[in-house]
């Protein structure tokens, strides 16, 4: 049996403006450590900017790290912008200072997982990891 190919993710933490800087290094680390590949975002964070990253590099993962609180505006641009362009199966996650209801409503959306402020990295790269080879029966 051939040897898999690692999952990829695209990680992204945008700023004002739809720049955005690179993933926090213990996220990454935590991604790497775990067997996943991590591209991160660059420059144009916007929703459009994000899935034009994720589609160019062939990630099935982009996880946002959310810290401006417009999380709701970015996950569903980001949402609107899979569906319209037929882009899938992408799994969405994020993370940061989101308030707890507005959780409630970003899984309603569609975000597959998101992760409180505070949990480990480790723990994230671990989900990644089984959920989305588990969901894709890799």
């Amino acid at each position: 049996m051939g040897e898999l190919s690692p999952i990829r993710v695209v990680m992204a933490k945008p700023g004002a403006g739809g720049r955005g800087s690179a993933a926090p290094p213990p996220l990454v680390d935590a991604f790497t450590e775990a067997g996943l590949e991590v591209v991160q975002a660059g420059d144009d964070q916007s929703p459009a900017g994000l899935v034009a990253t994720l589609v160019s590099e062939g990630a099935r993962v982009i996880c946002i790290s959310s810290l401006l609180g417009e999380h709701e505006a970015l996950f569903g641009g980001v949402l609107d912008l899979l569906s319209e362009q037929g882009v899938g199966p992408v799994t969405v996650i994020g993370g940061g200072i989101i308030p707890t209801a507005d959780i409630a409503v970003l899984k309603e959306r569609g975000v597959t997982e998101v992760f409180s402020a505070g949990t480990p990295p480790r723990d994230a790269a671990a989900w990644v990891r089984d959920h989305v080879r588990d969901a894709s029966g890799v």
